[in-house]
């Protein structure tokens, strides 16, 4: 029997982490009488004097939130990480070890008005959140090792706020993501003497099975190696390292990119889509600023958890928990269905 890749079940290799996802496309065909989300609605007005991100509002700390007009950043009331904090023991039992972990946490507020959400924003107020990102990440990597900027959009991703905004973690250390991405990225540089993602690009506008935006500055596809059903990678096209590196006309692209990529979310679920979000590139602060950082290119990706409607999720639950990951359609079935839908938006926020 031939194999067919939408209808048999294999594994395929995550090069950036060394991890493996199995891939069982027939599971597509189960019924399902699980659980089921409500949809996602945005039904934010445009000022709500209880939301502690909207200007002028208190905060449960008692500090008020500035009346800011376009973005605005502020530390969070409430961090994973702080600065001054003291160091666990040293231990000589390879059970016991801990580390010590200083950082700081931010929260950054994309606009004034809480019904808006990227897609629905304008590509200049998105430019501003982007160069944004710019700044906090130029004053950040003086100091810290690890810069994450990322978006929790959504109830069902966790977002606790109806409010358009991200987070930016500061870390001392190099979490382990970004740990594993590096020595992956790193092996690779040492044998080929090129990027992998610089080389993955090149591959994926050969193939043009999973690609799902392209212009000259940026390339979204779903990758080969995809976890979540409608997950995407947003990748540069100049060989970026981080995202301080960009130019202004990259930033412009960068903004149109990111508006039409959520607008297809939420034209494909008819919703305010949810996912989570996050930027990868060349790690900073005093140890990694002067290394090496040919190996990287700078990349997003985006997990939306949504699978076969705007109220069925993808849950990470039994086996992937306890095994492997695992998803239902292929990465390149995926893709087909989130080019083909419009980048104009359809799906109107309320």
């Amino acid at each position: 029997m031939q194999f067919v890749a939408t209808e048999h079940q294999h594994r395929r290799l995550n090069p950036l982490t060394g991890q493996w996802v199995l891939v069982s496309p027939h599971r597509m065909q189960r019924p399902w009488s699980g659980q089921q989300e409500k949809a996602q609605l945005n039904e934010q007005p445009v000022f709500d004097p209880t939301n502690p991100l909207c200007p002028g509002v208190k905060r449960p700390n008692g500090n008020v939130t500035e009346r800011y007009e376009s973005t605005y950043v502020f530390d969070n009331d409430f961090p994973a990480l702080l600065e001054q904090v003291p160091a666990p023991p040293s231990s000589d039992d390879p059970l016991f070890q801990a580390a010590a972990a200083r950082g700081n946490c931010r929260v950054m507020c994309f606009h004034p008005k809480s019904n808006l959400t990227l897609p629905t924003m304008s590509t200049t107020e998105i430019g501003a959140v982007i160069d944004e990102w710019i700044k906090q990440f130029n004053e950040l990597s003086v100091k810290y090792a690890w810069v994450q900027i990322f978006e929790n959009k959504g109830a069902s991703m966790g977002c606790s706020n109806p409010h358009p905004h991200c987070q930016i973690w500061s870390c001392s250390f190099l979490p382990t993501e970004p740990q594993l991405k590096q020595e992956r990225l790193r092996a690779y540089y040492a044998t080929h003497e090129r990027p992998l993602l610089s080389d993955y690009v090149d591959r994926e506008l050969q193939r043009k099975e999973r690609i799902v935006i392209d212009n000259p500055d940026w390339l979204v596809v779903v990758p080969f190696w995809a976890i979540w059903p409608f997950e995407t990678m947003l990748i540069s096209r100049n060989n970026n390292k981080r995202i301080n590196d960009l130019t202004q006309l990259q930033r412009q692209n960068l903004a149109k990119t990111i508006k039409e990529l959520t607008i297809k979310y939420d034209n494909l679920f008819q919703c305010s889509c949810p996912y989570s979000m996050g930027w990868h590139g060349a790690p900073t602060g005093p140890e990694h600023a002067h290394a090496s950082s040919a190996h990287w290119t700078l990349h997003a990706v985006y997990y939306p958890p949504l699978l076969r409607s705007a109220t069925v999720r993808k849950f990470m639950v039994g086996f992937e928990l306890l095994a492997m990951a695992q998803r239902d359609l292929t990465p390149e079935q995926a893709a087909q269905r989130l080019r083909e839908v419009s980048g104009t938006h359809h799906y109107l926020d309320k």
